[in-house]
């Protein structure tokens, strides 16, 4: 299990991605809640409804941006008595890095993150994951059927079928057209939402992790996201876990995953003074 609440974080906010809610942290809110910290999964704006609400009627979805949905999650943390750790999957671990771009939060994670603007090439099992998506430009402004075809590719690929489809049942949702798009062609657009400060030396330190058999955020897009902060001075980290898929919310092994973002979040927010370079912890 991962540490106990100490010194200034008692408080963390995650951020879930694109084809999920915040029913795909379940698991990781009750690992944590059991150890002590608060814990807010909030959903993105609009999206509050459960899968099941969502999947009838996904107005909610097709109407996301990126830009409403960080300042939507900016609100939230600046409400909190104290910095938290900020902690997001996918699309969620982008969101993270914005926010964290924007001085916010103790310290921040990225669990298998979609990349911030900069980085120059989508691998083709990426590129794959998001077909349903990119195949049409009208997708842009529409919310997008996740069939159980596409997560088992996406997310289930490490899983057997039948326990993949289980977890498509539980937990996925259309995906919105416009974020994906957004994220896709950030390099084109010169007023990209997904633009962060990765030259910054005074935020908050950064964790980024992705799985050795990650369809959507393979570690070669994971590792370059990170070798944009190279020129920061701040704390940046990165840590690969083999065999591991996207679907951090469920599949078998998990509980590593989430001990191990804690872990470094905890310590780094503690002890890591500001313009330091380190390595992240290894358990």
């Amino acid at each position: 299990m991962a540490s106990a609440p100490t010194g200034r974080v008692d408080t963390i906010v995650l951020i879930h991605g694109l084809w999920m809610t915040p029913r795909s942290w379940e698991h990781w809110v009750d690992r944590y809640e059991a150890q002590g910290f608060r814990v807010l999964a909030p959903a993105w704006p609009g999206m509050e409804g459960e899968v099941e609400a969502l999947r009838a009627d996904p107005t909610p979805i097709a109407q996301q941006r990126i830009a409403d949905i960080v300042d939507h999650y900016e609100a939230i943390i600046r409400d909190q008595p104290r910095p938290p750790i900020i902690m997001g999957h996918s699309f969620g671990g982008l969101f993270a890095q914005l926010l964290i771009s924007r001085g916010l939060g103790a310290a921040g994670v990225g669990v298998d993150p979609a990349p911030v603007k900069g980085v120059l090439k989508l691998p083709l099992s990426t590129l794959r994951s998001g077909f349903s998506i990119l195949r049409s430009p009208a997708n842009r402004h529409r919310a997008v059927p996740f069939t159980a075809d596409d997560f088992a590719y996406a997310f289930g690929n490490t899983m057997s079928r039948s326990d993949s489809d289980a977890a498509w049942n539980r937990y996925a949702v259309p995906a919105a057209g416009h974020v994906f798009f957004e994220g896709a062609f950030a390099n084109l657009d010169p007023n990209s939402a997904a633009k962060a400060d990765t030259h910054r030396d005074d935020r908050a330190p950064l964790l980024l992790t992705t799985g050795g058999a990650d369809h959507v955020v393979p570690p070669s897009l994971a590792a370059a996201n990170a070798q944009l902060y190279r020129s920061s001075r701040a704390v940046t980290a990165y840590h690969e876990f083999p065999g591991r898929s996207h679907f951090v919310g469920g599949e078998p092994g998990w509980e590593q995953e989430a001990d191990y973002a804690l872990d470094w979040a905890v310590e780094a927010a503690n002890t890591v003074s500001p313009n330091v370079v380190s390595e992240a912890p290894r358990r």
